[in-house]
Formats: C-alpha cells, sequence, structure tokens
C-alpha cells in the first residue's frame, strides 16, 4: 500500500499521483466535448428545418458555432485547467464563484441570457451529479487526499459535474448566440455529453484506487446511472401502497374515523363497511384506501343529511322517482362546462360565501337540458354527488386558506370541474400521493400561492400557469395521461424557476446584510462624533465639517474596512487633530500654521463627498480662516464651508411591515425563553407559517441569519424577503397564535385535511 505521510492531521500531497490523475481526466473530457461540439452542426440544421420563425435563428447558430469552433473548444479546455491549476496550488476553486462572475455579488441584476445559461449548466451539473454520485464521491475523496487539501465537493472537484458545467457555460459565454439556440445546444450536452464523462469517472477512481489513492475507501461496485424508467415508473406504482407513501389527512383520519367509530360502539371497534377498524398509516394497501374512500362517503352523507334536514326524508323519497344522471351524462355536461363555465360558477369561485359544491351541482342539472334530460326529473348519483361535494369543499379550502388573490385564484378555481372529472373516473386521486392529478394541483398552487406578478420571473411563471391550465381545460376528455404529462412539463418549468428563487435568495440577504452593516457603521460614526462634540461649542464651519463630510466619511470607512480598519484610526485622529487646533486657537495663539498637518486627511475627506482640487482647497481654506479667526478673536473673519455637493450614503431598501405588532394585553418581552432558544438553533431552509391577523396563513422559509444583530431572515415562496426578525420577537409571536411549524404536505393534503375539519363538527358522533 503507498504510504503518504500527514502533515498537520492533513495526508500529504502526492505529486506523482496528481499528474497522472490531471492526464487521465483533463484530455479525455475535452476530447468528448470536442466530439459532442463535431455533432452540434447537424442537429442545428434539422432544427432549423422545423424551427418556423426561428429558423433563421439556428441557421445563424450553425454559422457561429462553425467560426467560433476552435475558440469554444479553447474556452472549454481553458476553464478545466484553470480549476486544476487551483487544486495543484492547494486552493480549491469554487465553481460556484466562478459561474457568479466578477463583480456579480451585492446587488446587481443579472443579464436574462445569462441567468438562463447558468440554470441550463447547472440542470446539467444536477443530472450527471445525480447518475454517478457514488463514484464522484469517492474520486472527491481521492483526489483531496493526494492534494494534500481537507476536502473536496461537487462545487471544488476540478474535474467534477459543477466545474464542467461551468466550462460549458464559458465555452459558449462569448458566442452570438439567441436564447433558444443556446439553450438546444446545453441540452445536447446533457444528452450527448454525460454517458461519457460518467464513464470516465469510472476510469479515474480505478485508477486512483489502483495506485493507492485514499486506501481507506472500502472497495465499491462500479456506479450505475439512473434506472430505466421503465424500471423507475414500476417502483412508483408499487409506491403508491407503500405505508411511507399514505397521505397524512388520511393517516390521521383512518385514526379519528376508528376512534369514532369505537366509540359509537360502546369501546369496540365495529369499524365500517361491515369490517373491523383499520390503520391508513399502517397498512396503507387497497383495502385501507378502499376503507378510507368508503369512511369519506359515510361522512359526505351523514353532513348532507344533517345539513338539509327534514328535507333529507322528501328527498329520498323522491329520488326513486327521478333518474339518476348515468356516468357518460354526467361526463358530458361537465365537460362543456370545462370548456366554458357559466358566469355563475366563475362568481362562486370568487366569491367566499358562495357554496361553490351547490352551486355546481346546480349547474350539472341545468346543463343536463342540453343534451335532452328534463331537469324536474332527475338526480345525481351519490357517488356523483360526493364527488362534486368532497372536490368542491377541496378548492373551498384551498382558496380561503392559502394566499391566492385575483388573477391566481381565478386560474386555480378553472381546475375546480376538471378535478371532479376525475374525482368521479378515478377516486384513488384522494388517497394515492403518487397521483399525477394532485401533484399537478400542487405544483399549480405553489406557482400561484403569493404570485401577484411584480417581477419579470413572476409573470413569466403565471404565464407558464396559464398556459398548462389551458392545455388541461381544453384537451382533458376522460384520459388521465394528460395530468402526467402536463405535471412533468410543469415540474421542469419550475425546477427552473426555483433556481431564479435561490438567486433571489441571495440578493435578499446580501440586501439585508449590506443594510445591517450599513446601521452599524451609522451608529459607531454617531457615537464617535457625539463622544467628540456633545455639549461643546464649536464654531459652525468646524460642527458643519464634523457633521456632515466627517460623519460621511467616516461611515463609508467603516463599511469598507470594518471597526479597525487603518483608514478608520486615521479618520478619528484627524477629527481629535482638527478639536486640539480648535483648543490651542482659543488660546489665541497668533501666527500658528494651522491645519498644517491635516492637510492630506482633509483633502481625503472632502474627495470622498465631492469636493475635489480648487473645491477641497476653498472647503480647507474656510477651516484655516475660521481658525484663525478664533485666535485672532475675530468672529467677523469667521468663514462657513462651501455648498457641499449632494451625496448620501447607500440606501436602505424599504423595510417590510413591522412582523409583530402587540396587543394591550401583551407585552414584548412576553414570551417564552424555550421558543426564543429554539428561533436560534433553528436550521437555515426550515420552514414556518407566518398568521396575519385576517387568518391568512403565509410560509416563510429561514433563509440567513445575521452575524451582527443575530436577527433571522424569512423570505417567501418567491425568494422575496417578508420579515425580519429576533428570536426574542418570533417567541412573542408564537405566544401571539401568530406563528407555527409548517407542515409541507403540499397543497392538495392540507385542503384535504381542511375538508376533514369542516365535515366532522357537522357529523354526531351519536
Amino acid at each position: 500500500m503507498m504510504s503518504n505521510p500527514h502533515s498537520a492531521g492533513l495526508p500529504g500531497r502526492n505529486q506523482s499521483l496528481l499528474s497522472m490523475a490531471r492526464e487521465a481526466a483533463l484530455p479525455s473530457i475535452s476530447q468528448a466535448f470536442d466530439k459532442v461540439l463535431g455533432g452540434f452542426d447537424d442537429v442545428l440544421f434539422d432544427r432549423a428545418e422545423t424551427a418556423g420563425a426561428s429558423q433563421l435563428a439556428f441557421l445563424d447558430g450553425m454559422r457561429e458555432l462553425r467560426r467560433r469552433r476552435e475558440e469554444i473548444s479553447r474556452r472549454f479546455a481553458a476553464h478545466l485547467q484553470q480549476a486544476w491549476a487551483a487544486l495543484d496550488a492547494g486552493t480549491p476553486l469554487s465553481a460556484e464563484s466562478v459561474l457568479a462572475g466578477p463583480g456579480e455579488g451585492g446587488l446587481s441584476l443579472v443579464p436574462e441570457h445569462v441567468l438562463e445559461s447558468r440554470l441550463a449548466v447547472r440542470n446539467f451539473a444536477t443530472v450527471l451529479l445525480r447518475d454517478w454520485k457514488q463514484v464522484l464521491q469517492r474520486i472527491d475523496h481521492r483526489l483531496a487526499w493526494i492534494a494534500g487539501v481537507p476536502a473536496l465537493d461537487a462545487d471544488t472537484n476540478p474535474i467534477g459535474p459543477e466545474h464542467i458545467g461551468v466550462a460549458v457555460h464559458e465555452a459558449f459565454y462569448t458566442c452570438d448566440l439567441a436564447a433558444e439556440v443556446r439553450l438546444v445546444l446545453f441540452k445536447l450536452c446533457e444528452r450527448e455529453f454525460a454517458a461519457g464523462i460518467g464513464k470516465l469517472y469510472e476510469t479515474v477512481d480505478e485508477r486512483l484506487a489502483q495506485a493507492g489513492a485514499a486506501p481507506d475507501i472500502a472497495p465499491q461496485r462500479r456506479a450505475q446511472p439512473q434506472r430505466p424508467a421503465a424500471q423507475a415508473a414500476a417502483e412508483a406504482a408499487a409506491d403508491e401502497f407503500d405505508p411511507g407513501h399514505a397521505p397524512m389527512w388520511a393517516q390521521r383520519f383512518s385514526e379519528r374515523w376508528s376512534q369514532r367509530r369505537s366509540s359509537m360502539a360502546g369501546g369496540g371497534s365495529d369499524g365500517f363497511a361491515g369490517g373491523a377498524g383499520f390503520d391508513a398509516a399502517a397498512a396503507y394497501g387497497g383495502d385501507s384506501q378502499n376503507m378510507v374512500l368508503e369512511a369519506l362517503h359515510e361522512l359526505l352523507s351523514q353532513s348532507r343529511q344533517q345539513r338539509e334536514g327534514g328535507s333529507a326524508a322528501a328527498q329520498s323519497a323522491g329520488a326513486g322517482q327521478h333518474r339518476a344522471l348515468n356516468q357518460r351524462e354526467m361526463m358530458s355536461v361537465l365537460s362543456l362546462l370545462q370548456a366554458t363555465p357559466t358566469a355563475t360558477l366563475r362568481a362562486a369561485v370568487g366569491e367566499d360565501g358562495e357554496s361553490l359544491a351547490q352551486r355546481l351541482k346546480s349547474e350539472v342539472l341545468s346543463g343536463a337540458t342540453r343534451l335532452g334530460v328534463d331537469p324536474a326529473e332527475a338526480r345525481l348519483d351519490p357517488q356523483d354527488e360526493d364527488a362534486i361535494d368532497l372536490v368542491s369543499m377541496l378548492f373551498d379550502v384551498m382558496l380561503d386558506e392559502r394566499e391566492l388573490e385575483g388573477r391566481s385564484r381565478e386560474l386555480i378555481g378553472r381546475l375546480v370541474v376538471p378535478f371532479v372529472k376525475v374525482a368521479m373516473l378515478d377516486r384513488r386521486m384522494f388517497v394515492q400521493k403518487t397521483h399525477p392529478a394532485r401533484k399537478l394541483l400542487n405544483s399549480l398552487a405553489e406557482a400561484c400561492e403569493g404570485n401577484a406578478g411584480e417581477s419579470q420571473a413572476e409573470r413569466a411563471l403565471m404565464g407558464k400557469v396559464e398556459e398548462i391550465i389551458e392545455r388541461l381545460t381544453a384537451e382533458f376528455n376522460e384520459n388521465l395521461a394528460i395530468f402526467l404529462t402536463l405535471e412533468e412539463e410543469f415540474r421542469e418549468f419550475l425546477a427552473q424557476h426555483r433556481r431564479r428563487i435561490e438567486i433571489a435568495e441571495r440578493r435578499a440577504a446580501e440586501t439585508q446584510r449590506g443594510q445591517e452593516k450599513l446601521e452599524v457603521a451609522r451608529a459607531r460614526a454617531a457615537t464617535e462624533l457625539d463622544s467628540r462634540i456633545s455639549g461643546v461649542a464649536l464654531p459652525k464651519a468646524i460642527e458643519d465639517f464634523l457633521r456632515q463630510p466627517w460623519n460621511h466619511h467616516l461611515t463609508l470607512t467603516l463599511l469598507r474596512e470594518g471597526d479597525e480598519g487603518e483608514g478608520v484610526a486615521e479618520t478619528l485622529k484627524l477629527a481629535d487633530a482638527l478639536l486640539e487646533e480648535v483648543t490651542e486657537a482659543r488660546r489665541h495663539i497668533v501666527g500658528k500654521p494651522w491645519l498644517q498637518a491635516c492637510q492630506p486627511g482633509l483633502r481625503k475627506v472632502f474627495a470622498s463627498v465631492g469636493l475635489h482640487g480648487d473645491g477641497g482647497s476653498t472647503a480647507i481654506d474656510a477651516l484655516h480662516d475660521t481658525l484663525q479667526a478664533i485666535a485672532e478673536a475675530r468672529p467677523e473673519l469667521e468663514r462657513a464651508l462651501p455648498e457641499l455637493p449632494q451625496v448620501a450614503l447607500p440606501t436602505p431598501p424599504p423595510q417590510e411591515a413591522p412582523a409583530i405588532e402587540f396587543g394591550s394585553a401583551t407585552k414584548a418581552e412576553d414570551f417564552d425563553d424555550a421558543d426564543a432558544e429554539r428561533f436560534r438553533k433553528m436550521e437555515i431552509g426550515t420552514w414556518l407559517d407566518f398568521i396575519d391577523k385576517e387568518g391568512k396563513l403565509q410560509a416563510g422559509k429561514l433563509s440567513w441569519v445575521s452575524p451582527i444583530s443575530s436577527r433571522l431572515l424569512f423570505v417567501n415562496r418567491r425568494g422575496i424577503r417578508f420579515c425580519v426578525a429576533s428570536p426574542e420577537e418570533l417567541a412573542v409571536m408564537v405566544r401571539l397564535g401568530r406563528l407555527r411549524t409548517h407542515v409541507d404536505d403540499g397543497a392538495f393534503d392540507s385542503a384535504m385535511q381542511g375538508v376533514l375539519d369542516r365535515l366532522e363538527p357537522q357529523v354526531s358522533p351519536v
């Protein structure tokens, strides 16, 4: 076994193994990229033939790739060489920092085409990371071992997917390509490039293992790429009956229903449907699913009977004289409503007080007249009525409890009729967590919630939501496959949108960090100023200098250098020296060369507020003449500072609305220390539910904790800052009932739990 001595607790450097790994990896990766690049010409030509209005963009892209092919290849290889050189020097390079680019931190905006490029290469890296995770982890460890660095990860491994993705980004960065052409190229790289790179990873890992790199790694089987789609689909189907995939509402409902039925039986569990009680969490198979559905049917029936009161018996007697609409008739009527919803149905979706279920049932019976059915002689089948009641209540809860307003509310409301059709065709939608219809609804609700269309990204997302819903209402007949197709398409779009949200989150944190640094710098500058001039009578020119340009310069210097910076010390000494000269002038020392030692510092301060050259000299002369006038006891000779240019410190962004409004009965210190401590230890990425005075709920994600103030920054689902609060303030919110743990069941599950909460109080247990 090859030895590799440790130094300071870390493995020593092994240059021969590093060189061997470099030669095994970099040329092969570049050759694989060149091979893929050579085939782009034909692909773009084929795309141009079917691209319609974008044909010229693809033809121009072909010409651009031919013209710059050598440059593209060179730029790709150059980035990988740069990343490897950094590892060779013992300072691994971060792919994320390269992708961010110089000068694009903080609050600067990223051009849309650059953002799209970054998202595309990150998706490319994600595919490689997913398919070759195990072998990549071993390569990370082996390369760190032979390079003598503490560790490597996806961001710093010079031949890892992240750096290869950045190399692809850098390769095409200077090319003049239309956005759609650029994205096609990245997709081609993802499809054609990934398999070859994976095999290369296996080869590099095997060669390093044979050479004795990181012998502590246990022997591993060869990494395998992602499972075939058919196998994944089969496993997903099996998962539908796995206890871990039971919807949370069904697990809770099964327990509560069993308890309820047990109490009705006087302590024994007579269950329902003629059998024993059940536990969906413990055995969530087909039988338990049917039991949940039968229990829902019973609960809905009892709720309707109690709601309708004495008329229920008459309706039951009349039901025998009325013909139930068959499924074909129901589907025909619902399809008409799906394509062209009536004004009254749209109004029911938009109004909180309107019963959506009653309105929809009325519309179905009225619509039956278009099929030649007399509504006076028709009724709904109990199973169909269940579907309408359950779906309508589900959407009622969702529209009431989630932040869905305006256009978002209207779009989600258009899904009611299609989902009634799904409920009639496949009741398993309610009890299978992996059902494509409920997955689509979860994704659409996530996209709409809190989306006011204020940014270009939000408007693009809402546009995609509208497109998906338009296609669903236009194409859904009785084939549920459309839900799977649309869900997969929208999920891919939403993944790209989440990348934008990550960028927005980082900007929110940078904005908050900058604001807090500014607050601290201003407070420190104010403290230093007050400690020197508070209660001291100073000539106007001297006081104006300290309160304006000097204070501004000190604040900027604190922002730039921190508390202990050399410039900070110089600025403080300048103020002390100037005040000392005021003291000497008041002793009437005549003939002293005033401000001689202060001149460089004064010029620097005045330059920071825009007074350069003669302007700065004039301002210094005013201070000099003021000191001379004091020394000669001739106040009429004092001069004022010249008018300063209009400069200001960076303006903090607008503050969000206060997170807490304390009532008269609650004080700011009224909180539980245990709650505050829990918030101090909360992990980044944790979600909480914030509840406003109207009872509306908004989920917030902990995005950043200030190292300055220890305040916690929460962002909404768009990545936008909406709450910054201390642990103590958050603990007060808990006491006020305005904050609670977020349970991420998805919109569908959460709404179903709300449906049960509304149904069960209506139904007496005895």
